[in-house]
């Protein structure tokens, strides 16, 4: 058993409530050239980064002259919701910041870019109880690749199987569990994981961070 030495967040989906905006953004590409999304292509998309998204867009479908204004039409789209509008999920506030009180740190781990985790975490209060907010985007990494949470934790001098790992989509939670994370799924939507898929490669599974006690993995945990 390993005592926690560092917590690490998923942004969208997780602590901040903006999935929503993402499909929103995503159904007013599609319905430019009047495409509907099958549940594969939803769940090949929730894998992609945003340049990757883009491309998926641009090369699928033929949307806009360029993955580059597919990309630039995205950011359009959600610059403005990010930082007028994005709320954090129910009870991660008060969850992140009754960690913060314990002393051990903490950082964010998102597929978006840096700009939208910046603004949303700020928004919603958070952003101060986290020592890092990381995008893959900087890192030239993806939440796909073994390796990223691997470089996190020895950013923090950490070893994976002293962290705790947050996210919404299974396909992280399975990649981080890999890795040697402690993991909780967080249920934002099926299109992210459903409750089976985060239980297959999590530790945990939440609806909310409400009530969740802090304590719970604050200690050394038993793994599975």
């Amino acid at each position: 058993m390993n005592e926690t030495k560092l917590f690490i967040f998923d942004c969208d989906g997780t602590l901040l409530d903006t999935i929503g905006a993402w499909h929103d953004a995503e159904m007013a590409l599609v319905e430019e050239v009047g495409v509907t999304l099958s549940k594969e292509q939803r769940d090949e998309l929730n894998a992609l980064t945003l340049e990757e998204a883009s491309a998926f867009f641009h090369e699928r479908f033929g949307i806009r002259g360029s993955a580059q204004e597919v990309m630039q039409a995205i950011l359009d789209l959600l610059d403005v919701f990010y930082r007028t509008r994005s709320q954090a999920n129910p009870g991660a506030v008060e969850f992140v910041r009754a960690l913060a009180e314990s002393g051990v740190p903490m950082c964010v781990l998102s597929s978006s870019p840096h700009a939208f985790i910046q603004a949303g975490l700020e928004r919603a209060g958070m952003l101060p109880y986290m020592q890092r907010a990381i995008s893959v985007e900087d890192l030239g990494m993806t939440k796909r690749d073994v390796a990223t949470y691997a470089h996190v934790c020895s950013e923090f001098g950490v070893e994976p199987g002293a962290t705790w790992f947050f996210d919404d989509s299974w396909y992280a939670l399975e990649t981080a569990r890999e890795a040697g994370c402690k993991t909780v799924g967080v249920y934002s939507t099926d299109a992210c994981g459903t409750h089976d898929e985060l239980g297959r490669y999590s530790h945990m599974v939440i609806d909310t961070f409400e009530g969740l006690d802090p304590a719970l993995f604050l200690g050394a945990a038993k793994l599975d």
